[in-house]
């Protein structure tokens, strides 16, 4: 596995929005927040432009991503949001300068479609909070100190209270995953994910009990479930039931998909869309200890 350089005083970095249109005052707020913590910053041109949902246009999007992928003075780039439409700006780059000299991509969501990528690629990546969410009543998150903290080289360890639902083990693995509705839809392409060797990561929003379902599923049949060496389960927020209650909760669901399989799982992962929202280094070595004492999530 590949970690780009350790992000340090005087870098410069970029925000860009990949995906999801993003208020100016959001994204320029967190602008000053990394130059207050040391960094320059580079906001992309088209990070504020609007066509529908998005961010602008998919070439726009792509342009401005696309830069600060190939400049060389940039060490990391904070995606502003995620919402939709990282997939159709991935499929107009070019990483090629990238992969000679990686750099931190940061982001979580619809942000999973860059970190599917990397992960096939052997690069790591941050699964860590975007612009909303540096500040909260006017004080920097905890979540975001953290992921600073991971950027500059220090090394993830997590303690985590127990959970009904645990399945008690220890494991290693190369951590991967993001948001499930992603790494399902990306089953079937070339971002799909190779789950041998992986604790695999999931968390979710706003979507029916039956789809998390369905989407447990496809991982279970299409044999992604039974390579894993272990699981870690984060927020799954707003799930919904349709017209008749589906009779079970979220967790219920994930754990009743893996039940047939040996591997430790660990619920209650706080991070995905709520604060706060651990940072976890993709791509990174972790050991996973669950217990029916605690949960320890530590890097190796």
């Amino acid at each position: 596995m590949k970690f780009p350089p350790k992000l340090k005083q005087g870098d410069k970095v970029s925000i860009i929005s990949p995906a999801g249109k993003i208020e100016r005052q959001i994204a320029e707020r967190a602008s000053q927040v990394l130059i207050q913590c040391g960094f320059k910053v580079e906001i992309g041109v088209h990070t504020f432009d609007q066509e529908g949902i998005y961010a602008g246009t998919d070439s726009d999007r792509a342009l401005d991503m696309q830069k600060a992928l190939d400049d060389k003075s940039i060490k990391a780039i904070f995606f502003a949001r995620g919402g939709y439409g990282s997939l159709r700006t991935h499929l107009l780059l070019n990483w090629s300068s990238f992969f000679k000299k990686p750099k931190w991509l940061i982001g979580f969501s619809d942000i999973t479609v860059f970190h599917s990528y990397l992960s096939l690629h052997n690069i790591a990546s941050m699964h860590g909070v975007m612009t909303a969410w540096f500040e909260k009543d006017g004080a920097l998150t905890q979540s975001f100190l953290t992921m600073l903290s991971l950027l500059k080289g220090e090394k993830q360890n997590y303690v985590l209270q127990p959970h009904e639902l645990n399945r008690v083990g220890s494991a290693t693995g190369v951590l991967s995953g993001g948001n499930l509705s992603i790494i399902q839809s990306l089953r079937g392409t070339p971002l799909d994910i190779s789950s041998k060797g992986k604790i695999l990561f999931i968390e979710d929003i706003d979507e029916h009990h039956y789809h998390l379902d369905r989407m447990m599923l496809n991982l279970k049949t299409g044999g992604v479930l039974e390579h894993l060496q272990g699981m870690i389960v984060g927020y799954f927020t707003g799930i919904k039931d349709g017209e008749t209650p589906y009779g079970k909760t979220a967790y219920q669901i994930i754990k009743e998909a893996v039940d047939p399989y040996h591997f430790p799982v660990a619920f209650g992962m706080p991070s995905g869309h709520e604060l706060p929202n651990f940072p976890m280094v993709m791509g990174s070595r972790i050991s996973l200890e669950v217990s029916n004492e605690k949960v320890i999530i530590k890097t190796l």
